[in-house]
């Protein structure tokens, strides 16, 4: 019997052989190029016939000048996206569950919803246009209020501010969906009970829906950390410039620029290893604060 059902998974294991295969060809296969942070790197040699220099490229990471900068631009543009991208789909779930009109309720679901499925070079080239200092609506708009024109993209002032909003924007409806999903698991007879002791709709949200809705925003928030280190490279990248690497580059963009247009592979190299070992620790304790706080578990 044990054996006729092993026979009938067989296909099931077979689907997942497509996707075994590209994470093995994209995820494990490139761990031999870590040993670049190692060597001198000498374009034309194979990798185990270069010089072993042990940890000096690491020794270099932390003397160029612009690693601390992109390092703490790192850290404040990550964890601004992670509060504030926190923070709003909360509220706006809020908002959307009190709607009584569910036609309405799925319009705007789906008006907030649409940005996530774009690109970052699609939306990047809208940006551009919305927020240029000279034709753009934004900046239209701020002059018929008598405010002079914001270089929103140009201004190391105003860089980290349009990124870390634009990035919510376009992903806060996905994680709206979800906190929505998690007031459906809400027991109705709670709200009656509290309607019966007098609790206004206020009340309400705040004694049911809220601590209803804790679990999820805990585990959310806990499995957030895993990204302190991912500020987004794709959306920077078609956003940024020179004159806004003060406040802009990130480990990720100085990774590219060093490695790619630089050409100093080994330094580069090193520098994204540095950055996975502590992701790998940031996501090691996202899942243990995860287990810890809201009894979440891998398998």
């Amino acid at each position: 019997m044990q054996a006729k059902r092993k026979y009938q998974q067989l296909p099931l294991h077979f689907m997942l052989l497509p996707g075994l295969v590209l994470i093995l060809i994209y995820s494990y296969v490139p761990f031999f190029g870590l040993s670049l942070a190692f060597v001198k790197f000498l374009p034309g040699r194979p990798l185990w016939d270069n010089p072993w220099v042990g940890l000096m490229h690491f020794d270099n990471v932390w003397m160029m000048p612009n690693f601390i900068r992109a390092l703490g631009n790192t850290f404040y543009i990550a964890f601004a996206k992670i509060v504030i991208g926190q923070i709003v789909p909360i509220v706006v779930a809020l908002l959307l569950n009190e709607l009584r009109k569910n036609w309405l309720k799925r319009g705007v679901q789906t008006l907030i919803y649409l940005p996530h499925f774009l690109s970052w070079i699609i939306l990047s080239g809208i940006l551009i246009d919305i927020l240029s200092p000279s034709h753009g609506i934004v900046n239209q708009a701020l002059g018929w209020l008598g405010i002079n024109p914001i270089y929103f993209l140009g201004d190391n002032r105003w860089f980290p501010f349009t990124i870390v909003i634009s990035d919510v924007w376009k992903e806060f409806g996905f994680s709206t969906i979800v906190y929505l999903a998690a007031l459906t698991s809400i027991n109705p007879a709670l709200y009656e009970a509290a309607l019966i002791d007098g609790a206004n709709r206020w009340k309400q949200t705040i004694y049911v829906t809220l601590p209803g809705m804790l679990p999820i925003i805990v585990l959310l928030a806990t499995l957030s950390l895993g990204n302190i280190l991912n500020a987004g490279f794709d959306q920077i990248y078609n956003l940024y410039s020179p004159s806004v690497y003060e406040t802009g580059d990130i480990i990720d963009t100085l990774v590219y620029r060093t490695g790619l247009e630089q050409a100093q592979y080994s330094l580069a190299t090193a520098i994204g290893l540095f950055k996975s070992v502590v992701s790998l620790v940031m996501v090691s304790l996202s899942y243990l604060l995860a287990y810890r706080f809201a009894n979440y578990r891998i398998f």
